[in-house]
């Protein structure tokens, strides 16, 4: 039976989920954000964010018609060597950069989920 650790492990050897899991230490994010953030499609999101909620990193809930992720608190706890790192090696990555680099410009304009959703929002 493979423990809870090596699922984590796994889990995190993925880049865009990697890309996912940076994002969303900064802001709880809806599945089309992450879709629109990261240029990927509804199921290739879907099917990341079930393999990070399954391993115990992310959790979720329903705000209006949305379903929001977060980063799990308690598996941070936990597993601390994840929060170290969210903080001190994933920004290396320069894709993880320019992801947040583009949340944060959306977030400063004031964007919505629904916004993103519905292919109203142009990058900087």
């Amino acid at each position: 039976m493979e423990s809870k650790l090596t699922r984590i492990l796994k889990t995190l050897a993925d880049d865009t989920r990697l890309q996912m899991l940076n994002l969303l230490q900064h802001h709880d994010l809806c599945v089309c954000e992450l879709e629109t953030l990261l240029g990927i499609n509804q199921s290739n999101a879907s099917r990341h964010l079930n393999k990070l909620t399954n391993a115990g990193l992310l959790d979720y809930y329903k705000e209006a018609k949305y379903v929001c992720y977060k980063i799990d608190a308690a598996c941070i706890e936990e597993y601390p060597f994840i929060e170290a790192i969210l903080k001190s090696e994933i920004m290396k990555l320069e894709q993880c950069r320019n992801d947040y680099e583009k949340m944060a410009y959306y977030k400063s304009k004031g964007y919505a989920s629904d916004d993103l959703k519905a292919g109203t929002v142009t990058s900087s």
